[in-house]
Formats: structure tokens, sequence, C-alpha cells
């Protein structure tokens, strides 16, 4: 069945984006911070950015996820960073019909939404990091959708974009 990683950097709706487009498509949805080991939450919360042995544990826990949520009869949409082609390649050993949806904006309304933010671990300082270790996926490997629009607008374009892949994108999304 159809998995599709709502990626991005910290502040740009993944969790949002996720949750409504898993509701789309009839399926489940999860939140890949839930992966993170409290070392990691403590160590983003003291202001420190992950770096790639920090991020190792995480993306196998979600590629094995990726995998079980792959033969479930479901949709799942998972919401993580995948900021790295070699963090999505580990994210597409759980399954190789993974879908990524890049939900992209700029730097500065990003900012503007992190600073608004007030329940979540992950403070708008890290920003930066984020923005510097992100390698845009092609679109080779990523549908990519603008975040500046309303919520509704983007996963109504990822459900269109999705549906482009064929009926294991989902015969709901289709049909809408």
């Amino acid at each position: 069945m159809l998995v599709v990683v709502a990626m991005g950097v910290s502040g740009c709706g993944k969790s949002t984006i996720g949750s409504k487009l898993a509701a789309a498509l009839d399926g489940d949805y999860a939140e890949g911070d839930a992966f993170h080991p409290p070392a990691n939450v403590a160590k983003m919360k003291s202001g420190q950015p992950l770096d790639d042995t920090d991020r190792q544990p995480w993306l196998e826990a979600m590629a094995a996820a990726i995998g079980r949520w792959s033969r479930q009869a479901r949709p799942t949409v998972l919401a993580c960073s995948a900021l790295k082609r070699a963090y999505r390649d580990i994210l597409r050993t759980g399954s190789p019909e993974l879908r990524f949806v890049y939900l992209a904006g700029d730097k500065t309304l990003i900012a503007a939404r992190l600073a608004a933010r007030t329940d979540h671990f992950m403070p708008a300082a890290l920003l930066d990091s984020q923005f510097a270790a992100l390698e845009p996926p092609g679109s080779d490997e990523a549908i990519t959708v603008s975040i500046d629009q309303p919520p509704d607008a983007i996963v109504a374009e990822a459900v269109a974009k999705l549906a482009c892949f064929g009926p294991r994108a989902s015969t709901r999304a289709s049909a809408r």
C-alpha cells in the first residue's frame, strides 16, 4: 500500500499537511518525531543540531515502520524532515515504492511560522542548520508543493500529483 513521507525543514508544515493528506487518502498518519530516541530530543531542545550519527537509528526505525505500513491495507503518511538524499535512501529501504512530498518554502516564511510556534521541542534557532543540511529533492525523487498557499490547497495539489503515480497512489485520491 502507498506510504508517503511529507518532508521538509522544521516549520514547513509536515505535521499539519501530513495529517490532512492522510485523511484525504483515507489513511493513517505517523509523526516522525515520535521515532526519535530521547537523547535526540534532549539534544535538539538544548539548541544543538543533530548529526548523521544521531539520525541513523531514527531513520532506521522509520524505515522498518515504512516496511510494515507498505504491507497494510491502508495508506500511511509519515511526517519526517528527510533533509538529505542519503536519509531518503535509508527510508526507501522500507519500501522501494515510497513516495515523498517535499513541502518547499522560503526561509523567511518558515522562520515566521517557527517564531509563532510554542508547542514544539525544535527551537527556531536551529532553522539555519536545517537549511544548511537540506538537499532539496529533484523531480526524480519527490513531488514538490509550495507551502505559500492554504493547507487545503497544499493537500489538494499533493493528492493530484500523487494520483499521477498510478493506482497505488490511492484509489480514493484519484476519485476525489
